[in-house]
């Protein structure tokens, strides 16, 4: 898949880059990975929904103007995800970009959010990346192609409250890192993708976190600005075009790298503070997925639990 230089950041990714080859996405019901289909179709990519909401994944399908593909598995299933990779490679063609989208948060405190619940996190956001990973590698090296990790500004300064999601996001870069100087040699490009504030109804859940109120509170008034899915979905595709080794949604962020060793200490501060206040709630509710889609994941994996207990 051939990059596109000196592309200006307004610009929308060049067709030529993209269209005709494959691409997958997981998490692609909504929010982002639905907002990123319809960009990557729109390029003229033949594009796989991977996710489990299997209504709300037809619906995004017929609405888009290339040829689609809709599989409903759970990305923590490694064997539903091999099946997966043959059924795309079967009735599209060998995927040239792997996007590992998918992803639930839960807010609440640590001691207090189930346990099964914050693991469910950790296997959704990184171990998932990996089984996609993992499942999309062969068809990737024959079209020496390209894995997108979406990743999050929470990889850079762990926020009180949300552990799962911190811990997760920061080992999905840090196997995206790995990963990368594994397959270079073989012409597969990895990057990895960090989004900052993004209009999903993750974030409308997130917004009752007090600790992430005061982090967004004391943020530049340019960093606490939230951006649409389609916005950032536009910022991604031009990234997949040039086969970015980094993709900063907003595109501002790249200069905050430097930076990065003084986020743990200016959270660890805003934390400290707010969790000192004494409006805050010393005794809060039990941890809850945030979002209409991690909902969708967990009452899906209860019940295949207690259909196999």
């Amino acid at each position: 898949m051939a990059s596109i230089p000196g592309r200006s950041q307004g610009r929308p990714a060049s067709r030529s880059a993209l269209q005709g080859r494959v691409a997958v996405v997981t998490g692609a019901a909504r929010g982002v990975g639905e907002a990123l289909t319809r960009s990557l179709s729109d390029t003229g990519m033949h594009v796989a929904l991977l996710g489990r909401e299997w209504k709300a994944l037809r619906a995004v399908a017929r609405s888009l103007p290339g040829r689609t593909l809709c599989v409903e598995a759970d990305i923590t299933d490694r064997t539903a995800l091999a099946d997966a990779a043959r059924q795309v490679e079967a009735d599209l063609g060998p995927v040239s970009v792997a996007v590992a989208n998918a992803g639930i948060a839960v807010s609440g405190s640590f001691e207090n959010t189930d346990a099964g619940l914050w693991q469910r996190v950790i296997e959704v956001n990184l171990i998932g990346s990996a089984n996609t990973a993992r499942a999309f590698l062969p068809q990737l090296a024959t079209t020496r192609g390209y894995f997108l990790q979406i990743a999050s500004t929470a990889a850079f300064g762990a926020a009180p409250l949300m552990s799962a999601y911190c811990a997760s996001k920061a080992g999905a870069e840090s196997f995206a890192l790995a990963l990368r100087g594994e397959l270079e040699p073989s012409g597969i490009q990895v990057g990895i993708a960090y989004l900052h504030w993004t209009g999903t109804d993750m974030l409308s859940g997130m917004e009752d976190d007090p600790v992430l109120q005061a982090l967004r509170r004391n943020q530049p008034r340019l960093a606490r600005r939230v951006h649409s899915p389609e916005q950032v979905a536009t910022w991604l595709t031009r990234g997949v075009a040039h086969r970015a080794t980094r993709i900063y949604a907003p595109p501002w962020l790249r200069w905050c790298e430097p930076l990065r060793p003084l986020f743990p200490v200016l959270v660890a501060r805003t934390a400290r503070r707010e969790l000192r206040n004494p409006s805050y709630d010393k005794d809060p509710s039990p941890g809850a997925v945030l979002g209409a889609g991690g909902r969708a994941d967990w009452n899906s994996y209860r019940r295949e639990q207690d259909r196999d207990s």
